[in-house]
């Protein structure tokens, strides 16, 4: 048997979400590397595999990456359909292209199965669309979160003219908040802040720039959650308000 692994993207949370190929790869795999972030409810399209949960959060004990690329080696070697499982989608800070490119050099192939990325899900999930005509060009997906610790350049971005949408931000809001009113995005800029998207537990704040970091902390803000920042965070909304 070829030697295969399968990058699947399992989307925000909501088990409805899955694609259909990404169904069709689990219910065809032996073993699957799950992420902490994946709905344990989507396991039931994978009712014959051993499932092993390599999960990594920041802040908390990480399984080393090194390690994920010996199990998917290992597995593929022995013949056996493996799955790589994670959150969202594999190729938006999911380290898919990382991982495709490793395995390749060993003579295994990979190929991805795309999810919906956690940003879209869960501007969508409150009614925010990233992009509308007259209001927001574009939009630019950054992380907080760094491999050498560094900021992103939050002065640059706030001159972009596009929609920001930072995943990993929660415990860097003081930092973003600076760097996006010093490069000159105005202080009332709306902002919306979503915790655990298109799940049952999921709960929105909207605010504005200038009181993003207060607002998030009287909200009990917590990870995993993404920002949307920029003019189309007033959408969907009466009033600015926090909601639960």
């Amino acid at each position: 048997m070829s030697a295969k692994v399968w990058l699947v993207g399992a989307g925000p949370g909501d088990p409805e979400l899955l694609t259909l190929k990404a169904v069709r790869a689990m219910s065809e795999a032996q073993v699957v590397l799950i992420d902490d972030l994946v709905n344990p409810a989507v396991l039931e399209h994978c009712p014959n595999a051993r499932v092993i949960p390599v999960g990594k959060r920041g802040g908390c004990r990480s399984t080393p990456q090194a390690f994920i690329h010996r199990l998917m080696l290992r597995y593929a070697r022995q013949g056996k359909c493996v799955v790589r499982l994670k959150g969202g989608d594999p190729c938006i800070f999911g380290r898919g292209g990382e991982e495709a490119e490793w395995l390749t050099n060993r003579g295994i192939e990979a190929e991805m199965v795309n999810g919906i990325t956690a940003g879209l899900a869960a501007a969508t999930q409150c009614g925010i669309s990233l992009t509308q005509r007259g209001v927001a060009r574009g939009v630019t997906l950054i992380t907080a979160h760094t491999l050498d610790g560094s900021s992103p350049e939050w002065n640059s971005l706030a001159k972009t003219g596009t929609t920001l949408v930072v995943y990993m931000g929660v415990g860097s809001l003081q930092q973003i908040q600076t760097g996006l009113i010093e490069g000159g995005l105005p202080a009332n800029t709306p902002v919306a802040m979503i915790e655990s998207a298109s799940l049952p537990g999921q709960r929105e704040c909207r605010s504005r720039l200038g009181a993003m970091c207060i607002d998030a902390t009287s909200f009990k803000l917590k990870s995993p959650a993404v920002l949307v920042i920029g003019e189309v965070a007033a959408q969907a909304v009466t009033q600015l308000s926090q909601t639960a």
